[in-house]
């Protein structure tokens, strides 16, 4: 449904001007913050193909795209701090789940503002980070140094794999996935195994 919903979107997105498709670019990344389902990175990386087809300007479909995720971001930070933790474990969201938000939680305490700086390289916990961050209360210029920083370095190499596929968005489409499939494999690998470094050590400290 989602992949449906995709393909129509990305259809609509090619038949508007030029600045219309910058704006739903822009648009696109910040809604992808707010609901994680939306996989915003594919269009991005479409916005790339259409500069690699050179419909579009590198640099205006980079800031608009890297501008819109860090505003989503952003937005989530305050939503964070205004309701407040008591609000999300309570409600446990289906997005938002309370056992994501405790474990962000101690991932913070050990990681700090770092872990701002790479929520954009892991997939699934995104919007969870910047909820999490807004009712830790951090500082909201730190935050948003860090969270331009991952926007940026992420939507440049995610622009540069779309624009690098080649003129068919079918076959670059594909491609992609397989990328994305590969990637988040990856990052669960390391995650794994970092629990289980973790796992052993604290079982080694015991008497």
């Amino acid at each position: 449904m989602v992949s449906s919903y995709l393909d129509r979107f990305i259809a609509f997105l090619d038949s508007l001007p030029d600045l219309l498709i910058y704006f739903m670019l822009g648009l696109s990344a910040f809604v992808e913050n707010i609901f994680p389902p939306l996989p915003g990175d594919t269009i991005t990386a479409f916005g790339a193909f259409l500069v690699g087809i050179n419909r579009l300007d590198f640099w205006a479909t980079y800031t608009a795209t890297t501008i819109g995720s860090l505003a989503g971001f952003v937005s989530l930070f305050f939503i964070g701090g205004l309701l407040g933790r008591r609000f999300f474990i309570e409600k446990d969201l289906l997005w938002f789940k309370a056992e994501d938000i405790i474990r962000a939680e101690i991932w913070f305490k050990r990681y700090g503002y770092l872990l701002i700086a790479a929520n954009r390289f892991m997939p699934g916990i995104r919007s969870i980070v910047s909820i999490v961050a807004g009712i830790a209360r951090l500082r909201v210029l730190q935050v948003s140094i860090f969270a331009f920083l991952s926007c940026a370095v992420w939507n440049l190499i995610w622009i540069a794999v779309g624009y690098s596929l080649g003129s068919n968005w079918e076959t670059a489409k594909a491609r992609l996935q397989d990328i994305m499939a590969s990637y988040n494999y990856a990052i669960i690998a390391v995650v794994v195994v970092a629990i289980a470094f973790l796992a052993i050590k604290k079982m080694r400290k015991k008497p």
